[in-house]
Formats: C-alpha cells, sequence, structure tokens
C-alpha cells in the first residue's frame, strides 16, 4: 500500500473515532451538536502543549487529555439541559467559533501560527508513522466501537435512548435527563479529544483552521450518511465522505454539488442513512442474514 493511501485511511480511521463521540451526543442521547470540531480541537491542542511544552509521552499525556476533554464536555454539555433544537444547535455553533478564535488570538496557543514541533508516538523507543501508526489508530478505533457497543446494552445507554424517544416519559419513570444527557456529552468529548490527540501527534502540526464550523458539518455529515444511533454508521459515513474527495479530486470544481445531491437523495430516500433504523439494508439484508443462522 502506497503512503498517500495509508495517509488517507489514518485520517478517515481518526474521523471514524470523532464520529462515534458524535454518535453518542446525537444518535444515543438525541442532542444536536453543531460544533463537534471544538472538542476534536480540544483534544489537539491538549496533547500538543503537553507534548511540546510539558515535555510528556503521548501515552503519560493521554490520559490527561481525555480527562480535559470529559472536563469540557462536562461543562459545555451544560447548556444541553435548558436547551433544545434549534437553540442548541445555535449554542454548539458558537461553542466552535469560540473555541476557534481562543486557539487563533490567544499567544499561549500559538496563535495564527499554531503549535509545530509535536513528537511522533513511541513504542518501545521506536516512533510510529506510516502503516504503524494506521494500526494503532484501528486498534483505538477498536476501543470506542467496543466501548459504544457495551453502552447500549447497558442501563446508561438504555437511558440515552429513552430520553431520545420521550424525554417527559423517561423522567416520569425515575430517568434523570441531567445525569444521563452530561454523560452523553462527556463520553462524546473523550472520543473526540482522543482522535484529536491521534491527530496532533500524526500531523506534528495543529492550528485553529484545522478546527473550523466546516469540519463540524462535516463530522454531522459523515454520521447522518453512516446512519445516527448504529454502531457501524460512523465508520461507514467517516470512509464514505474521506475517501470520495480524493476519489472524485479532479473533479473538485463540482465536488460541493455532488454532496449536495448525495445528501437530498439521503434525506429523501433514506433518511436513517446506510445503517439506520429504517435504512433498506437493516429491512432487507439484516434480516436475510439472521434467516440464514443455524
Amino acid at each position: 500500500m502506497s503512503s498517500y493511501a495509508i495517509t488517507i485511511l489514518t485520517l478517515i480511521v481518526i474521523q471514524a473515532i470523532v464520529v462515534c463521540g458524535l454518535n453518542v451526543i446525537v444518535g444515543y442521547a438525541g442532542q444536536i451538536s453543531l460544533g463537534h470540531a471544538a472538542f476534536f480541537g480540544i483534544g489537539a491542542y491538549s496533547a500538543a502543549l503537553l507534548s511540546t511544552r510539558g515535555g510528556l509521552s503521548f501515552w503519560i499525556a493521554l490520559p490527561l487529555v481525555l480527562i480535559i476533554s470529559a472536563l469540557t464536555g462536562l461543562l459545555l454539555g451544560l447548556p444541553s439541559l435548558r436547551l433544545k433544537h434549534d437553540f442548541l444547535a445555535i449554542t454548539t455553533i458558537g461553542i466552535n467559533f469560540i473555541v476557534q478564535a481562543i486557539f487563533l488570538y490567544v499567544p499561549f496557543f500559538g496563535g495564527a501560527l499554531g503549535i509545530s514541533g509535536i513528537p511522533r508516538i513511541q513504542v518501545f523507543g521506536e516512533a510510529l508513522k506510516g502503516a504503524h501508526f494506521l494500526y494503532l489508530c484501528l486498534f483505538f478505533l477498536g476501543v470506542v466501537m467496543a466501548i459504544c457497543w457495551l453502552f447500549t446494552r447497558v442501563f446508561a445507554g438504555l437511558a440515552c435512548f429513552a430520553l431520545r424517544e420521550e424525554e417527559a416519559a423517561a423522567t416520569s419513570m425515575g430517568i434523570s435527563p441531567v445525569r444521563f444527557k452530561l454523560l452523553a456529552f462527556m463520553l462524546g468529548t473523550v472520543f473526540a479529544g482522543l482522535g484529536g490527540a491521534l491527530y496532533a501527534h500524526y500531523m506534528r502540526f495543529v492550528s485553529a483552521d484545522d478546527f473550523s464550523f466546516p469540519l463540524s458539518v462535516s463530522f454531522l455529515a459523515m454520521l447522518v450518511l453512516g446512519g445516527m444511533g448504529s454502531l457501524l454508521g460512523p465508520l461507514v459515513g467517516a470512509l464514505i465522505l474521506g475517501a470520495l474527495p480524493e476519489l472524485f479530486r479532479p473533479l473538485a470544481e463540482f465536488r460541493i454539488l455532488f454532496y449536495a445531491l448525495m445528501l437530498l437523495l439521503m434525506i429523501r430516500f433514506q433518511p436513517g442513512g446506510i445503517l439506520g433504523e429504517s435504512s433498506l439494508i437493516r429491512k432487507r439484508l439484516f434480516p436475510l442474514f439472521l434467516r440464514r443462522q443455524p
């Protein structure tokens, strides 16, 4: 496999990790988030600062990055307790712009120059790059997807599903919206922080422009395309929307038009996404597969 293909696959896997976090917030808990790139950036900048100025290795800094991401999710998840629908969407958009502005205009974060010289991740004294870094990202993606699978089968995940479907009925049954909405935000931002840390150490440079609002829209588009609330939806959406820009690079002028048409067709014919609850694949192929089981 060429180094170019490895680079594209590595970025797709990192994006899939971040979209898994968005899926917990939007797909599982039913909260609208249009600023997920901010949490991705917080993880990236935290890892960059801890490694370049703190002198910490990736493995020592990673728990701190996840703690910072969780606390950020707790703090910024508080508006979701009082805001709903359009107001929550506007708030998350504002969070994205505020975080990006802090990265850009506060000298501590490198300003417009960003942060460079981020060291590579080392395992047993060997710096990871190329295919070895891709394998590390795949390992973390597997861990994230395992946590998501487990989350959907424990009480916390079922409580989030109940709040997503009918909050008033779930509350009447003793489910606390405060507790489980904040839990969903914290878990989602932790996954975004993990993706950001991997991105920072892979690119070895971060700047405020890397975490702009259009990136948040891309993450949401990946989730909608793959299927909100499904385990494999983030992976499918990240794979498709991560690979298409490279496949259609000769037609870059028409790429946005193609995306718009594809999303319109999905909304019209498959509003649940490729692997969503009402998708053709789940209705036709999954039952067919189950009937063949012994």
